[in-house]
Parts: C-alpha cells; structure tokens; sequence
C-alpha cells in the first residue's frame, strides 16, 4: 500500500506571511481546498484566492477577541481522524467532520513581542493557544497529515505534491512532524523562560534549551566530532548575529575562539584589539586608535598570534585591516568595517571577515549551560564588571594613577583567560599572560617567560614585565606567586583576596616595595 496521502482540503493562519500567496496559489491551482482565519484569510482574499472561514467551516464564531477560533471538534476532529480506521470515519460522518489534510501554521510572534520589551500584557496576548494545539494533532496524526511550521517548508511540501500528483510521502510527513514538535517545544520553552525572568525565579523546577540550526559544520573540536551552531533567538551581537563577508566557512573552533575574542574586546570603553588562540587572549590592548592598539596587542606575543583570532570593539579601518593583512590570521570581527578595509582583505581568501552590526553589553545578565554526565550546569553569567571605587588599597603604598589604570585593565581581560590566569599590562597593553595552569604560581612564571621571549624576538633589552601591573583571578594562596610577579618586574598587584595567608601576601607585597589593591570578586574561568 502506498504511503502517499493526498492533499484535498488545507488549513492555513500564519502570522508571518512571507511566501503565504505563492503557496496558496499552487494549493489552489492543485484543487485544494483552503480554510483559514482572520488576516490570512484575508491576505488570500486580497490575491484573489478562494478561501472558507473557519467559522463557517465549523458553524461557530470566533469569539473572546479571537482567543477562541481553531478551538473546535471540526478543526481538531479533521486533523486527528485516521484515516480508514472506520469507527473513525463513522464518528467523523455522524458529526459532519471533514477530513483536514494540510495544516500551515507559524505562530504567534511572542518570542519577538518580548524581544522588544513589550510589557507584561502585550506578551501574554501573543501566546498563541489554538496554533500549538493544531500543530501538535496534525503531527501526533502524521501519517495522512502533513503540517507546515516554517516558511522554508513551502518549496519542499510543493516539490512532493507536483512529483505525487499532488500528494505527499510518509517520510516527509515524519520529517515535518518533528520540525513541528520541535518548534512548538522551543515556543512553549521561550514562555516558561519568559514567565521565569518575570517572577525573579533564577533556576526553576524545570528549564528547557532551545536552538534553531544556523549552520551544519564540517566538523567539531576534532575531525571524528559532528557539530553544528544552533542559534537561541537572542539579539546580542556577537557570532549569531555576524555577517562573514568573505572567507571560507568557519569551523566549531573558529566559531568558539571568535566568541571569546569579540566578548573580551567589547568589555572596553577605548578602542580595543583582542588577539585569541585557543579561547585564551594572547594579546590585548587598548590605545587611542585601533591600529595602535593591534600593533601593541600583537607585540605580547606575536608567535602565538599566527592563525589566531582578532577582535575589535570599533568600525575596522583600512589602516588597520592592513596592519592585521601581515600576520595568517583565521578571523577578523569587528562590529563595522570600511569598504576599503574590506578591500584590504579581499586578497586573502582564506581569512574571515564577520560584521555583527554592534557590540555586545558585558554587563547584560545571561546564563551559561555546560553539560555533566547525567545533567547540565547552569549558572548565571560572569558579568560582574570591577571599577576604580570598589577596590580596597591593602598595602603602604597605593597605586599611582597610571597603575591604577593598568589594574583595572588587567583584572577585565582577567575574566576572559582560563584559570589560574595571571595577566602582566603596561600602558594599556598586555605584556605577558599566563593561563590554565594548575598552580598560580607557574602561571606567572610562565606569563614572565612568554615576555621575555617577545623582548628578545623584538630585540629589546629587557622585557616590558618590568614596570608593569599584574592581575591574578583569583587570590594568591601562597606569597610565591606574588613574588615571582615581583620578580618579573610588575610594580602593582590587583587580585581578589580572602586568602587565609592574605596577611602574608601583604606582607610580602610591603617588603618589595608593590602597591597592591583587592576587588572582593573572583573571576575562575574553568
């Protein structure tokens, strides 16, 4: 027995109605009958389309300011009834039901109602009720049903029905029925988060994740992974949001790294340049233009920078994207770029250039998700963001204004390198990182290492540790790794403090002569 089951009868109420008219033309040039409401209905009856009100269809009105249309045994009766079960068609024939073959249903706009910060009631009119319900009994009945949730789908129920003299297979209704599934969970997600955020409840009793594929990827963190880069509806700016320009695709690491770089640059007020390998900074900089900034960004450690990640916090520029073209890097982000910095980069056709359109707001509350054998681990972002007023001065001597500067700037890239990470900065500028180590004192050896290796590359005679700022993320537990900062040259300390030897790291911060300040907060990276 065939599983081709033919299309006669249709119902459509979309509420986005892109590509609604050339859809309903070809159902009606294949003789399907379409049923619809409201302004669909009506967009059709504008085209010239034939179309029968779902209130007449069911003899009975809408109702409660269209809360109540689709609500009806006609309607739900028409999608449920299996098809040659007789007691079926018997109830159906009893009761005047007619078969519903078709269903096309996008729904309510809720999730882009709360995106533009709509108050509590405009939100709660747009959960839709009938839409859902619909689309769950003509996917729960998708052997002799096919249903439509996404515009993308016309073009593909359109293919089938002209290659099965206007009918449709098994294998495409189960196909659609699971897309159908999916975006009605993802929508009844959207409310439950919506209704959480509202409530103040940070952690309910259950929460859901929701993706809609943006792009399949040729691989993972490793060619035996699979991957793919789902996207969550939100409107920050960032790799969802970015348009590549030219390049070849990015990869599942491309896509991390650039992440991670594009979030640390827009933690600065100045113009910015954030250098990324592997998801930790290998330089960073602020200056007073952006090729200024990269040039000195890439001076920490330009080995490291080779095929690495660059971010910008400004509109790229000609003399910048020239500066960047000397260097293989893999990706370029900024929030702009100017048409002859694009240019620039045209001759390297394997570089990325991604465009997002703005820059993301570090401060912006959010939630991170990271999977556990068995569960997830949710926790809230890290956007916890320390200013000159919250910082205690803890030894004899306070930090002068151009140390108190480089602090604050080495404590923000701070949160944005793996622990244990220690950061040297001079002048705005990273002069060495130490990062994802396990002991904190190996951390800044490591971070003196790598400057001294960049001054001798560069053929300075001493590295820029010396007269430099050092941040740790966390607190010192020991005086060592305070003292093999001292040792490296650095000439103030801004760590988070609360160590039982707190007293101790003073101590030893005294006896060299460092100014050394707490911020009360920590900011682990694991």
């Amino acid at each position: 027995m065939s599983d081709i089951r033919p299309v006669r009868r249709a119902l459509l109420s979309v509420s986005d109605k892109t590509g609604l008219i050339e859809f309903a033309r070809f159902l009606t040039k294949s003789g399907v009958e379409l049923l619809s409401t409201g302004g669909t209905a009506k967009a059709m009856r504008d085209a010239g389309l034939a179309v029968i009100d779902v209130s007449d269809f069911t003899g009975f009105p809408e109702m409660l300011d269209g809360r109540v249309k689709t609500l009806h045994p006609k309607v739900h009766g028409g999608l449920l009834g299996i098809r040659g079960n007789a007691e079926h068609e018997k109830a159906m024939a009893a009761h005047g039901i007619k078969e519903i073959d078709l269903l096309v249903v996008n729904l309510y706009p809720f999730e882009e109602t709360v995106a533009k910060g709509a108050d509590y009631e405009t939100c709660v009119e747009n959960i839709d009720i009938g839409g859902p319900a619909m689309i769950r009994a003509a996917s729960k009945n998708h052997d002799s049903v096919t249903v439509v949730v996404d515009v993308e789908d016309y073009a593909v129920v359109q293919s089938e029905m002209e290659a099965n003299k206007g009918g449709t297979t098994l294998g495409l209704r189960k196909r659609l029925a699971a897309t159908a599934y999916a975006r009605t969970g993802a929508y009844d997600a959207a409310i439950s988060q919506w209704f959480a955020r509202e409530l103040g409840d940070t952690f309910p009793r259950r929460v859901v994740v929701a993706g809609e594929l943006k792009q399949s990827l040729r691989y993972g963190e490793n060619p035996h992974q699979a991957a793919a880069f789902y996207t969550n509806g939100s409107s920050r700016a960032g790799v969802a949001t970015a348009r590549q320009l030219q390049g070849k695709e990015l990869s599942y690491n491309n896509l991390n790294d650039t992440d991670a770089a594009f979030e640390l640059a827009a933690e600065f007020d100045q113009p910015a340049i954030a250098i990324i390998k592997h998801a930790n900074p290998c330089g960073v900089s602020v200056g007073t233009d952006l090729k200024s900034a990269y040039l000195r960004a890439l001076a920490c450690d330009p080995v490291s920078a080779f095929g690495g990640i660059v971010a910008m916090n400004r509109r790229l520029d000609k003399v910048t994207a020239e500066e960047i073209a000397k260097l293989f890097t893999e990706v370029v982000i900024a929030p702009e770029a100017d048409d002859d910095a694009v240019a620039v980069f045209a001759a390297k056709k394997n570089l990325r250039l991604l465009v997002t359109g703005g820059m993301p707001d570090p401060s912006e509350p959010g939630m991170t998700l990271r999977p556990v054998a068995g569960g997830y681990l949710f926790q809230t972002k890290d956007n916890g963001r320390v200013m000159a007023a919250d910082l205690k001065v803890v030894t004899k001597r306070a930090p002068t204004e151009r140390e108190l500067a480089d602090l604050l700037t080495a404590f923000r890239i701070c949160k944005h390198v793996k622990s244990n990470a220690i950061i040297y900065v001079k002048d705005g500028a990273t002069v060495g990182i130490g990062a994802g180590q396990m002991s904190r004192v190996d951390s800044s050896r490591i971070a003196a290492w790598k400057a001294q290796e960049a001054a001798t590359a560069a053929g300075l005679s001493e590295p820029q540790t010396i007269g430099s700022v050092v941040a740790s993320d966390a607190f010192f537990p020991f005086a060592d790794g305070l003292l093999a900062a001292a040792a490296a040259g650095a000439t103030a300390v801004i760590q988070p403090g609360g160590s039982m030897r707190d007293a101790e790291v003073i101590a030893a911060a005294d006896e060299k002569g460092l100014a050394m300040v707490f911020t009360g907060m920590r900011h682990f990276r694991h």
